[in-house]
């Protein structure tokens, strides 16, 4: 196409995605999240998704995906070329930033051809800073909207940089793309996948399984001690006013991220839910389910049914049909018990530690 030869070839798309589709995203990575490649970054990958036991999580993305790689491949001209080289959900909160840069300008990241950066949340409304800069050529700056993507090459025709985020949380929904199958993303997920089948003796147990604490295990400064920190699935039910009660005797040097991994329970103030969470990130996943902006409860159900698949061609797929798994429990329907149980030990951390994160995305 005309365009896609021009000097710095890039495209916006306004509305690709739908308001539903960005809040879906929302809280896949809201609620499974883990610390990112950079400071004040965090990111979800579906090869985390299946790892942890959330492969059904899955389901949003496999449409997405295939809808921008046809954009893709359609605006510069390449149909039936390319793979899709890496997928994730990718937040940055206060103090992130990047300067001038090509998404290829590593040795290891010479196979990414091109790059879609699709927005789920809108600046002015849910963060401030992060706005988008093209070094050269039109447009030169994005202001990231919920539902807008813009794609561009992943060469030094398309250098870039992301002011730094000021307040609280900017979300993307990040692809790139390669000429080069060997780079297939699909390929490594399929594998996953097998594997994951082959070790799960219970086939409709849907229930996360944690992946190692370091991974949840946020410090501002990352060569400080390991105490500096906190598990950012409890600062995300923190901020969404629950604490956090464990059944396991806790001494004075166990690991709070490991009870976390554990049987747990909720409070609000001093009041506990009747309900028993498997760890911490099952109740993250519930929570962030059943509870919208505020803490107040809202009918917020998959628009995915059926299950991932594999094509004959060995991409991902979503196969039709009725999901057969059960829906987490929403909070809305847990019975309230009068007053925390003092046998449980609270898992506290200090307000001081939470401030340090600043992440306001209420």
């Amino acid at each position: 196409m005309a365009e896609a030869k021009q000097e710095h070839p890039r495209l916006v798309l306004h509305n690709f995605l739908t308001l539903h589709q960005c809040k879906e995203l929302e809280f896949i990575h809201k609620s499974n999240s883990t610390v990112g490649y950079r400071a004040n970054v965090f990111s979800t990958t579906l090869s985390h998704l299946i790892a942890t036991n959330s492969p059904h999580l899955l389901m949003p993305f496999v449409p997405i995906r295939e809808r921008l790689k046809e954009k893709v491949e359609e605006f510069f001209g390449c149909e039936y070329e390319l793979c899709v080289e890496f997928t994730g959900l990718i937040s940055w909160c206060r103090g992130a930033s990047i300067g001038w840069h090509s998404d290829d300008n590593r040795p290891y990241l010479k196979q990414r051809a091109f790059a879609a950066v699709c927005y789920l949340n809108s600046y002015g409304k849910d963060f401030k800073g992060g706005l988008f800069h093209f070094q050269d050529g039109e447009p030169t700056t994005i202001e990231p909207l919920a539902g807008d993507v813009v794609i561009y090459t992943a060469d030094s025709c398309n250098i870039h940089s992301v002011d730094e985020i000021t307040d609280g949380e900017r979300l993307t929904l990040t692809l790139w793309f390669s000429r080069d199958a060997s780079h297939d993303e699909d390929a490594k997920l399929v594998s996953l996948l097998s594997q994951s089948l082959l070790h799960n003796n219970m086939p409709g147990e849907c229930l996360p399984l944690p992946a190692s604490s370091n991974m949840y295990w946020f410090s501002p400064d990352q060569t400080s001690h390991h105490q500096l920190g906190f598990d950012i699935c409890w600062a995300r039910l923190h901020i969404l006013g629950f604490d956090v009660y464990s059944y396991q005797n806790r001494s004075s040097d166990s690991d709070f991220s490991e009870l976390l991994m554990k049987p747990l329970q909720l409070a609000r103030g001093n009041e506990l839910l009747d309900h028993e969470f498997v760890n911490i990130l099952h109740a993250l996943q519930v929570i962030h389910r059943g509870f919208g902006r505020g803490g107040q409860s809202q009918e917020f159900a998959s628009s995915c049914r059926g299950e991932v698949g594999i094509s004959k061609d060995g991409t991902l797929r979503v196969i039709d049909g009725c999901d057969k798994r059960e829906a987490p429990t929403l909070p809305g329907s847990l019975r309230i018990q009068a007053g925390v149980d003092s046998l449980k030990v609270p898992l506290v951390v200090s307000s001081e530690v939470l401030e340090l994160w600043s992440l306001r995305y209420m």
